[in-house]
């Protein structure tokens, strides 16, 4: 089961806004690992560590089915991600200002793993919220459904 299609582009959009973003803070990690520590930080507070840790794992076996290379990745007790960067590309910031937003095939299937197990379970409108609360300004908030309401 491949992620829905939305949820792909929007763990695109989250790749190319933290690689813009991090030009402005010096940040040197890959873009993916930025995005997966705000999207921890934004959810361990309502489902808890464990609850974080379990969707995150699950997202990563789903994943590991379109980028086998995953399988050095793991999530850790903390819920941090471990293994991704040796996979992503670091942020060089010539590119971000080109208009080209590196991130590997890994990265981006995790993300939109984890989006979509978002959007299962919370649904659309939630998941939506989530997001601009972690990406305040960005493209989520007060974004419009594909069913024409607000999320």
């Amino acid at each position: 089961m491949l992620p829905p299609p939305m949820t792909r582009e929007w763990a695109r959009n989250l790749v190319a806004s933290e690689a813009v973003a991090s030009t402005t803070s010096g940040q040197t990690e890959p873009a993916t690992v930025l995005v997966y520590e705000k999207l921890r930080r934004q959810l361990c507070a309502p489902v808890g560590l464990d609850g974080f840790r379990a969707l995150a794992s699950r997202a990563l076996a789903l994943a590991r089915s379109e980028a086998p290379s995953l399988s050095a990745a793991r999530i850790s007790e903390d819920g941090t991600l471990e293994g991704l960067a040796e996979f992503e590309p670091r942020i060089d910031i010539d590119r971000v200002r080109a208009g080209e937003f590196p991130a590997g095939k890994e990265g981006t299937a995790l993300i939109a793993r984890l989006l979509s197990l978002l959007y299962i379970f919370l649904g659309e409108a939630l998941t939506l919220s989530l997001l601009g609360h972690a990406w305040p300004g960005g493209a989520f908030d007060d974004r419009n459904s594909g069913n024409g309401s607000k999320a």
